[in-house]
């Protein structure tokens, strides 16, 4: 999925919601026994029209083994071509392991997207930006505690570690296939990063449980594009334990969509 049909099907919905499928086995509703892919399909089917993308959190799947990669695959399938869909893999490594992260997802999976850690560099992320129309979501400022070890450190030069890895990375493609995550916990360095990448989306996980400020978020991240979407995974699929955990997801997605329009409407007026 191109730049584009990703901002003509966000204009289009009025919502920039991505739901994430980080469909934890222990979590799931009782009367599934543990069934993954009844559940997604679920989800899936009870969100779809509230939402553009969905984040598939490969390590919960991974965890599970054979059966894991399976379901894995299997999820890719069910979520349908209309919607912007991302392998949340956080991949990075030498260039022929790259090559095969890549293939993996972009041609096995038929995934639109991967997000990746930049720390070795710009071989180590070639391998998935030389695909036409696929996305590569760097890992820029994320809302871990963490993110003061290293990302938050101010440099010699004054910039702080993610401005400087920010500003070098954008260099090596275009806001045609890069993307960057950034927390919603971080609302405050939104601005000063739209500075550096006023023309790049933004993945922004982190509203709902971690605490994420939606209104805010926006606010200070949408471009001309809107260029941002948002993620919100547990409050929506884990909205309910019970039989109706599909209907209880369908409304959490609605009353955020509802929310993102009155966001957009109110930023075109």
């Amino acid at each position: 999925m191109n730049k584009q049909t990703l901002v003509k099907t966000i204009r289009q919905k009025q919502s920039y919601l991505c739901v994430g499928l980080d469909s934890d086995i222990e979590k799931l509703p009782p009367h599934l026994n543990g069934d993954v892919l009844v559940f997604n399909k679920a989800i899936i089917e009870a969100t779809k029209d509230y939402c553009v993308s969905y984040k598939v959190n490969t390590a919960f799947y991974e965890s599970q083994g054979a059966e894991g990669w399976h379901n894995l695959i299997e999820t890719f399938k069910m979520i349908p071509d209309s919607h912007f869909i991302i392998a949340d893999a956080k991949r990075g490594d030498i260039g022929n392991t790259s090559n095969q992260y890549a293939k993996a997802f972009f041609e096995k999976m038929n995934c639109h997207a991967v997000t990746v850690a930049p720390y070795m560099g710009k071989d180590s992320l070639q391998s998935f930006l030389d695909y036409k129309d696929k996305w590569t979501i760097v890992l820029g400022l994320t809302s871990n505690k963490g993110a003061e070890d290293f990302e938050l450190q101010k440099l010699a030069n004054g910039k702080k570690l993610y401005e400087e890895v920010i500003s070098k990375i954008s260099t090596w493609g275009t806001d045609e296939n890069l993307m960057f995550v950034t927390g919603a916990t971080q609302a405050s360095h939104l601005g000063d990063l739209r500075k550096i990448i006023p023309n790049h989306f933004l993945l922004i996980p982190g509203v709902g449980k971690q605490g994420g400020d939606l209104k805010a978020i926006s606010e200070v991240g949408m471009n001309h594009d809107i260029g941002i979407l948002v993620n919100s995974s547990r409050a929506i699929i884990f909205a309910s334990s019970g039989e109706d955990f599909a209907e209880a997801a369908g409304k959490e997605a609605k009353k955020v969509a509802k929310k993102m329009k009155a966001i957009i409407n109110s930023s075109n007026s």
